[in-house]
């Protein structure tokens, strides 16, 4: 009931309804993973550097279904930031301006449940553009990997009071045996954000 109400106070306050398309029902089985690298950690005054999204169709991640966008700058990128992604203003220079990426950011993901790590802080960076364009936050389901990854290995029923759970990429990676890429990418970020997505689906399964 209070999702019902939720989404329909969001189609109320949606500026542009050619956007209505966000509340419809998501393609079966279809999720988006997305992953962004950005200026510096604070979605306040911090902006999106580079953004990369894949489609995942039940268990086939669909490579060929992606999105990877550059965004320019209208600020220095912070000295810390490109040591972690080796972006530089330079390196965007040729991007699309955050108004039309972020348009086909939207119009990629459409109504599809978001997917990825750390999701918060993605969220909060594409919704800091979104939300003076369309007057919402994206209403999309928001799954995050870390979650899952907890639910799968630890039950907190049996689990010391004060243990402390290690979820880091790298650690989640390794327990699922999957590959490393290469961290802080954008396109490497969300594709082995989806294979954790589709292993820990698959272990749940069996």
């Amino acid at each position: 009931m209070l999702k019902t109400l939720n989404q329909a106070w969001l189609k109320y306050r949606l500026k542009n309804q050619e956007y209505q398309f966000l509340f419809d029902a998501p393609p079966d089985q279809d999720v988006v993973c997305f992953d962004c690298e950005t200026s510096g950690l604070d979605p306040r005054k911090d902006s999106i550097v580079s953004l990369s999204a894949i489609k995942i169709r039940g268990a086939e991640i669909l490579t060929s279904q992606s999105l990877s966008l550059k965004f320019k700058q209208q600020q220095v990128i912070n000295p810390e930031s490109i040591v972690i992604h080796g972006l530089r203003n330079m390196d965007v220079e040729a991007g699309l301006e955050p108004a039309d990426a972020i348009r086909q950011f939207v119009e990629f993901i459409g109504s599809r449940p978001l997917v990825g790590y750390y999701l918060e802080f993605d969220m909060a960076m594409v919704n800091g553009l979104i939300k003076p364009w369309l007057g919402i936050s994206l209403p999309n389901q928001q799954i995050e990997v870390s979650q899952l990854y907890h639910k799968q290995f630890y039950q907190d029923w049996l689990q010391p009071e004060h243990e402390v759970f290690d979820l880091s990429f790298k650690t989640i990676l390794a327990k699922l045996n999957l590959p490393s890429l290469g961290q802080h990418d954008a396109f490497n970020d969300a594709l082995m954000t989806a294979m954790i997505y589709v292993k820990l689906n698959e272990m749940r399964k069996d």
